[in-house]
């Protein structure tokens, strides 16, 4: 289940593309990206466009260790799944999106409220509802299999001891809390478990017969998922009504169904609640949102996406309905870029993500990020040095030895951690924590050690003006405007962007930085970086 808090799912300075036509060998696209990368992934992959293209590959290469027949985690896709189940009902007339959560979980069950606002439904499918990412005083016994030993009693009580600090529909915040009372809230509603809810009104009528949450079909074969050590890890299980948050397997074929369901080309009883899920839910601010889809523009058009990841999977869902194209994606280990090799597949322009190869961090980068940190959450992270490299420990878990890798990620082979690097205003470093299904923000404790912003003359701003082209199809435009440099993509809103260190800029609004290169003094070249890709331009 990823909340990949969405500016972090694709590169926010750049727009999907113009809308190219799609690879049509689509393994050779998966092997590009696989070959040699640290995962040792497998994926199965598959484009609709007219027809179906289909193709299972590894990072190994040899004979794949999937095929049809494999069911995988897919995640937090499932939350589309949730939000179908709720379509439905609206559709019955027995909910609207107005409708306060409090309503759908028992009687006496405390849900805050922030100055008088209730928590709405719709709060709930935009990941707009205040409540955090994860139920407060979550501690996992068990890291392999975190959600286990939560149940419907457990989140009632966390949800009781929950405060909202700003009012419903306000924020983004992505949060598998809530998505796991909406979960129980259905179930109740629907007066049935939430498998057999989801069986009965979403598997069977679209033919999805080896999708389960905990009940595989005869001669189905469950795939394990992987560590990126290639330690096959435990499936991730949820209490029996809580899974709608992201505890659905399925298989390549049916999550073909259930996209081309999207693309309105298979005829069903869920037709209208696919529909339903699929309409603008007004917000304040991005992501635009459907019910649990995110919609983010292709060219003229739009693409509905959701991916997922649990500790051994990642998945990607996306559809462009208008023009009758989708991808899937879905890969037995947790590889950190299933959405921009999902963003490829739509649009070729795109780069394809490079695979991930063991490095060596820089000296200067380790030594940055010696320190401790709070979460978001409230827990605290610390990392330490390990000779040339890290450890990190958070409270009430074993330290952990960091690998680094080719996208300057550091990562736990053994265990289900991510750790990436994002450079503030001011110099410093704050992390994106992938961990638990979920991204959470870490921040330094105490004081700083980085320098303070560098203070630059407008006509030393002045240098960096030009336009440096990304990508063929995509230019960001770089202008000085009194002491303040602005970056602006294609179709995209201005940026500001704050000098760290000589040469280098930071856009902490989108997670970048800028680094500029020179030749004889004159910059010629900038280098984007942001979630763990590079992209270069040169100067025009």
């Amino acid at each position: 289940m990823t909340p990949k808090k969405w500016a972090m799912a694709l590169l926010a300075l750049l727009p999907l593309g113009a809308g190219a036509a799609m690879p049509t060998q689509l393994a050779g696209v998966l092997q590009r990206r696989l070959q040699g990368d640290r995962s040792g992934a497998c994926i199965a992959a598959a484009v609709i466009d007219g027809g179906v293209t289909q193709a299972y590959v590894c990072a190994g290469g040899g004979r794949p260790r999937i095929h049809a027949r494999s069911a995988f985690e897919i995640g937090s896709i499932s939350k589309t799944m949730n939000a179908f189940l709720l379509a439905q009902f609206i559709g019955e007339g027995r909910v609207t999106l107005d409708t306060p959560l409090a309503q759908l979980l028992p009687p006496g069950a405390q849900v805050p409220q922030f100055q008088g606002q209730p928590i709405l439904l719709r709060h709930v499918v935009t990941h707009r509802s205040g409540l955090p990412a994860l139920p407060p005083g979550f501690a996992p016994p068990d890291m392999d299999d975190p959600y286990a030993y939560l149940d419907e009693n457990l989140l009632l009580a966390a949800l009781a001891q929950t405060t909202l600090t700003q009012a419903p529909g306000k924020h983004f915040e992505y949060s598998n809390f809530a998505s796991m009372l909406l979960s129980a809230g259905l179930a109740r509603l629907g007066g049935e478990d939430y498998e057999t809810l989801l069986r009965e009104r979403l598997f069977l009528p679209l033919g999805m017969r080896s999708s389960f949450i905990s009940a595989p079909a005869a001669g189905l074969a469950p795939v394990p998922g992987h560590m990126s050590n290639g330690r096959v890890t435990p499936p991730w299980t949820f209490g029996p009504n809580l899974a709608g948050v992201g505890g659905v397997r399925a298989t390549l074929g049916d999550m073909v169904a259930y996209v081309q369901a999207q693309l309105g080309l298979r005829n069903s009883s869920a037709a209208e609640a696919i529909a339903l899920t699929q309409q603008d839910v007004p917000t304040d601010g991005e992501p635009a949102m459907g019910m649990n889809w995110i919609k983010l523009p292709l060219g003229s058009g739009t693409v509905l996406l959701h991916d997922g990841g649990t500790g051994g999977f990642a998945a990607f869902a996306g559809f462009d309905r208008a023009r009758g194209r989708g991808v899937v994606l879905l890969s037995d280990t947790a590889i950190p870029d299933i959405v921009e090799i999902g963003a490829h597949l739509f649009d070729p322009t795109l780069p394809l993500p490079p695979p991930r190869r063991l490095a060596r961090p820089p000296a200067v980068l380790v030594d940055a990020l010696v320190g401790d940190y709070r979460i978001d959450d409230g827990q605290r992270l610390r990392l330490l040095r390990r000779g040339s490299a890290l450890a990190a420990q958070v409270d009430g878990q074993p330290r952990l030895a960091l690998g680094y890798d080719s996208g300057g990620d550091f990562f736990a082979a053994t265990v289900d951690v991510l750790l990436r690097p994002q450079r503030e205003a001011d110099g410093s470093y704050s992390l994106q924590l992938h961990q638990l299904g979920g991204v959470r923000i870490a921040r330094r404790v105490g004081a700083v050690a980085a320098p303070a912003p560098l203070q630059l003359e407008p006509q030393a701003l002045a240098g960096y003006a030009g336009d440096y082209a990304l990508l063929p199809e995509f230019t960001l435009r770089v202008y000085a405007e009194g002491a303040t440099l602005y970056v602006q993509g294609s179709g995209q809103p201005a940026l500001a962007v704050t000098a760290v260190e000589a040469d280098v800029f930071v856009a902490a609004e989108a997670a970048a930085q800028l680094r500029f290169e020179r030749r004889d003094g004159r910059v010629v070249a900038l280098v984007l970086k942001q979630n763990g890709q590079e992209l270069r331009g040169e100067r025009r």
